[in-house]
């Protein structure tokens, strides 16, 4: 970080932070923030401070968000624009809340801006959305340049596409980062590091179960290890068939004997409320446990070899009514991971968990996500990875302090 005065940030469609995050880390103080989702917000404050605003944008007028600041930020929302959505087009309102940022830049004339979007923006209607958004920041006095930037030749661990347009009107060259990674011994850039495989950054977590409570593991606490179960292609399943009800029987019996209540089990494991499911014989809400957490229960409950074969022995099975997804790269970096939902993890017994696909965006361990697992995959999936907004915060940040 330089140690001149620090530039000032505010953040339009902030989301978690994960842009915030890396301007701060270069240098910048981030003075306002917004976004209009609830849980994206209480992430945000939690662990960037309480600056940010919830609410919608469009209905903030200029005068209620802070001025002399140096640096607007904006990763405007893209769903009109993704390349998933086939019927994207100029008439989606969506599109066009790109003029919000607009009206903060004309109104408060910060030095930069950087705004973000995803790769499909650049062929809706022919290319005619982004040379329209290029021109209106033209218009009111900005140079302006875009780039495709892949986050993988800066050190991500993720193959991620992602358009960046930066504008100042400080009569100086936009900056952009520098490769920094790419393929092994390439002769033709020999100064390059490798690139940062997925292995590398979350092997370690491969075989550590899920759970909803923090832990510690090697010597590091590990917050929001929780992951949906559903998989598909091939999976993980039980070889034999087995009653929930018989093992539901099973297990009380020897929970009684034991003298282990069903809560101190949760926390045992540093579940919620997992446990008892195991203990409930309800077709519509009761589960039998995982061969990980059936072998972990044994030693505390003291139960025989009854069931053992009929839990933990699993063989690959093929599901043919879900939709494919692919299963994570694990000797390169990740492919996108998006808000919709994970991949398959290489172990295809689970999908990425979430704290997986933070560390996959670079986010730090400590930074801790809130809201439903649904809500914390998709903020994830809608963060600039932070190592990205880093580089390009400092490339700024120097053209600021003139150094």
């Amino acid at each position: 970080m330089l140690k001149k005065n620090k530039p000032k940030v505010v953040s339009l469609f902030s989301g978690c932070g994960g842009l915030d995050l890396g301007f701060k880390r270069a240098g910048f103080d981030i003075l306002w923030a917004n976004d209009f989702d609830k849980d994206s917000i209480e992430t945000y404050t939690q662990n960037l401070g309480n600056h940010a605003v919830l609410g919608d944008i469009t209905k903030i007028p200029s005068n209620e968000i802070p001025s002399d600041f140096d640096v607007l930020l904006g990763g405007f929302p893209c769903q009109g624009f993704s390349v998933a959505n086939t019927k994207r087009s100029m008439k989606d309102k969506r599109n066009f809340l790109y003029l919000e940022m607009l009206r903060i830049i004309r109104d408060k004339k910060p030095k930069f801006f950087v705004a973000e979007n995803v790769k499909g923006i650049l062929s809706i209607e022919k290319g005619a959305v982004m040379q329209m958004i290029l021109d209106d920041f033209r218009k009111i006095g900005y140079e302006v340049e875009f780039r495709v930037l892949t986050a993988s030749d800066y050190g991500v661990p993720q193959h991620r596409e992602r358009v960046f347009i930066i504008g100042n009107n400080c009569g100086k060259r936009n900056p952009f980062p520098n490769y920094t990674h790419g393929l092994k011994n390439d002769l033709f850039n020999p100064s390059l590091k490798p690139y940062v495989s997925t292995k590398d950054v979350i092997g370690h977590l491969a075989n550590v179960r899920t759970r909803d409570k923090p832990f510690l593991h090697e010597n590091v606490m590990v917050y929001n290890h929780v992951a949906r179960t559903n998989v598909s292609e091939t999976f993980w399943g039980r070889k034999h068939k087995v009653n929930q009800f018989d093992i539901c029987d099973y297990l009380k019996k020897w929970r009684k004997n034991s003298g282990w209540s069903t809560k101190r089990i949760d926390e045992y494991f540093g579940y919620a409320h997992t446990a008892g499911h195991w203990f409930r014989k309800d077709n519509n809400s009761g589960s039998i446990p995982n061969p990980e957490d059936w072998k972990v229960l044994k030693t505390l409950l003291k139960f025989d070899d009854t069931y053992d074969k009929h839990v933990t022995e699993l063989e690959e099975k093929t599901i043919v009514f879900e939709q494919s997804l692919r299963i994570s790269n694990w000797e390169e970096p990740s492919d996108t991971i998006t808000a919709t939902g994970p991949e398959i993890h290489p172990n295809r017994k689970r999908r990425v968990s979430v704290r997986e696909c933070a560390i996959l965006q670079t986010f730090p361990n400590d930074f801790i996500f809130y809201g439903s697992l649904g809500s914390m995959y998709k903020q994830i999936g809608n963060a600039v990875p932070v190592d990205l907004s880093y580089q390009i915060g400092y490339g700024i940040i120097k053209l600021i302090n003139g150094t």
